[in-house]
């Protein structure tokens, strides 16, 4: 059985769009696993909900409502989604309280569960003072709000309550967006075409830190679909997001297409970014020179390899650099590695992500892949290809190896391991060997479900 804590990640994966079986997922034990963390034993009366097993008061990724939604799509069970909505609506409210330190809708959650992937410590104070607007934190928390209106839109078609909950996310989704665009003030930087954490001084100045790393792909994660039934069955809903926007000029300036989606057809697109800054960010990430391993998205881009980042503090040098295998970083206890390895919580967000907006652009929007390559694929080819090299990293190459067991003979040539691969918590960044624990099935037997992805 899966540990309790990781096990929402893998409940989560909404990516193949109602076509996973209910052989792939056990739907009575996610919901278990779901409801346990928002029973009153562990979800704090201010909506906080405990984070990992060394820190219940830190804060980790709240991937809550993206596994909800995702058990839903497999039994339809609305009682189900009725019990877990308002306790996953309180822990909205709580990160919209206690991380967005000024109100701007910017988050700075923490620690987020990218360990050592930064320049310093996120849940700790830093050298600096001030605080971190972080690109993850932010993308979470749309991500989130997407989920919650899902879910909202969804229990509304019976309840009409429901769709004010709708109206309101909607908003708060708006600003999000907003907020993470705008550029000068918010996430996205137009020079480097990425998204990167900004450090916050207490005089007032701003810093981006431009480490190309999984913080700023995970905005690209923040992609959701809706059908244009929504449209049709709760025109007051498009109505009232009209009127919103007209009474917030700012807001619909900052959006992606200035607002449009609302006075249009066909399906509705949420996301941080437009089709430009989408391309720049899939430049960048389909670049073997950086982030596309044979193995999947690493999750530092290979460029620091040879480009660190350094940012000195008081005469201390604080330096993120690519590393493929092991840390050499005691951030965290330096036992696991987020600058530079394979992470599949992360490659499933991005293929999650890449299936949604194809949903949306359609064929027409291709990207070359790999970068320089020549080589032109729609949105789902590119997250057919992810798919291929994460399976890859199990399957056997002409020499009878996996490249998951990093070369040892044992588990080609033993007959008592040639046929029992490893779930290894994260995979070397060059040639996917698995390191940390060989027993990760919380978030790697994610692989499970990528053939479905690839064939369907």
């Amino acid at each position: 059985m899966p540990d309790k804590w990781e096990y929402p990640w893998f409940a989560a994966w909404d990516l193949a769009f109602h076509a996973v079986p209910l052989a792939t997922v056990d739907p009575d034990l996610a919901k278990r696993q779901i409801e346990l963390l928002l029973t009153r034993r562990y979800l704090h009366p201010n909506g906080q909900i405990p984070a990992y097993e060394w820190n219940f008061s830190d804060v980790n990724p709240p991937v809550h409502a993206w596994a909800a939604w995702f058990i839903y799509q497999l039994d339809h069970d609305k009682a189900f989604l009725k019990r877990v909505f308002h306790p996953l609506l309180r822990t909205f409210d709580w990160w919209l309280n206690r991380k967005d330190a000024d109100g701007r809708n910017l988050f700075q959650g923490g620690f987020l569960g990218l360990d050592n992937i930064g320049v310093f410590d996120r849940s700790a104070p830093l050298p600096t003072g001030g605080r971190i607007d972080q690109a993850d934190g932010t993308a979470w928390m749309a991500l989130y709000c997407q989920n919650l209106v899902q879910m909202a839109l969804e229990l509304g078609k019976h309840d009409p309550a429901y769709l004010e909950h709708a109206a309101t996310l909607l908003e708060n989704l708006a600003w999000i967006a907003a907020a993470t665009g705008h550029v000068g003030s918010g996430l996205w930087d137009e020079d480097d075409g990425f998204f990167f954490d900004v450090l916050r001084h207490p005089d007032g100045r701003a810093t981006p830190l431009k480490v190309r790393s999984a913080v700023g792909l995970l905005p690209l994660a923040a992609a959701t679909v809706i059908n244009a039934e929504v449209r049709r069955d709760h025109p007051g809903l498009v109505d009232g997001m009209r009127e919103f926007l007209d009474r917030h000029p700012a807001v619909r300036n900052a959006l992606w297409g200035h607002g449009t989606q609302a006075d249009a057809t066909g399906p509705v697109l949420f996301s941080l970014f437009d089709p430009d800054r989408l391309r720049r960010i899939l430049a960048r990430m389909l670049d073997e020179q950086e982030f596309l391993s044979p193995h999947g998205i690493r999750s530092l881009s290979r460029w620091h390899e040879r480009h660190p980042y350094s940012l000195v503090v008081d005469g201390v040098e604080h330096r993120v650099g690519y590393l493929p295998a092991e840390s050499d970083n005691g951030m965290f206890g330096g036992n696991s590695n987020w600058r530079g390895p394979v992470w599949f919580p992360i490659n499933a967000l991005v293929i999650r992500a890449l299936l949604h907006l194809h949903e949306y652009f359609g064929d027409g929007f291709t990207v070359e892949c790999p970068t320089g390559s020549g080589r032109y694929l729609t949105l789902r080819e590119v997250a057919n290809d992810l798919s291929e090299r994460l399976l890859d990293t199990f399957r056997c190459g002409v020499d009878g190896m996996r490249p998951v067991h990093g070369g040892q003979k044992r588990y080609a040539t033993d007959p008592h391991w040639q046929g029992l691969p490893l779930f290894y918590e994260y995979f070397q960044g060059d040639n996917g060997a698995g390191l940390g624990a060989s027993h990760q099935t919380g978030w790697t037997a994610l692989v499970a479900l990528l053939p479905q992805v690839v064939t369907r």
